[in-house]
């Protein structure tokens, strides 16, 4: 398997959205329709809270309650790595796609203040405002309703076949999407996820 550092083939896209709107849905929808047509997919995805993937009374969760940095789970089907910042800042999503390894595709959901290139998650029942209209790195939107003036493509959000093309069309060499998040740190400082 090539290291993380070598990921230099995986072309990414994000998913943003407001909470609520769907985004993981879509995913689970997404991903196997990519993976069926010859793609490998990873993902990447942003939480806003303390969240634990390690069950309390395992070894795993003992070790980084004791004081562990990092975790390393193995078996015969899967390995998992949590890494505790322990007081350290939080990781950019620059920094947290150096460490996947290389696949067709990265599909990152959340990080909506990056400047990464999106595809918009809307739904009008959510009750949030639409973000396109004032960021320009969402160059699609997937939507239960119609954007007549969104200036970019619009699809409906059960439209998997026509999501999965503008991901394919959309998503963009690692390197590039590097290239713009150091740009917007250089520029803006760090970003509000």
């Amino acid at each position: 398997m090539a290291s993380a550092s070598s990921n230099t083939t995986s072309r990414v896209i994000g998913l943003a959205g407001w909470s609520g709107a769907g985004k993981t849905t879509l995913l689970t929808r997404l991903i196997p329709h990519l993976v069926a047509h010859g793609s490998s997919v990873s993902t990447l995805k942003h939480a806003h809270h303390a969240f634990d993937v390690d069950v309390p009374g395992k070894d795993s969760h003992s070790h980084r309650l004791a004081g562990a940095s990092e975790v390393l789970i193995s078996s015969g089907r899967r390995w998992a790595l949590m890494h505790e910042l322990r007081g350290e800042p939080e990781a950019k999503l620059g920094d947290l796609l150096g460490k996947l390894s290389p696949v067709d595709l990265v599909l990152v959901e959340g990080f909506k203040r990056e400047a990464h290139r999106k595809i918009e998650v809307y739904r009008a029942g959510n009750g949030k405002p639409a973000m396109h209209p004032g960021d320009t790195s969402i160059v699609a939107v997937a939507s239960d309703v119609a954007f007549p003036a969104a200036g970019r493509p619009v699809v409906h959000l059960d439209d998997i076949e026509a999501i999965a093309a503008m991901v394919l069309a959309f998503a963009e060499p690692l390197a590039d999407v590097l290239s713009t998040l150091n740009a917007q740190a250089l520029a803006h400082g760090p970003t509000d996820r």
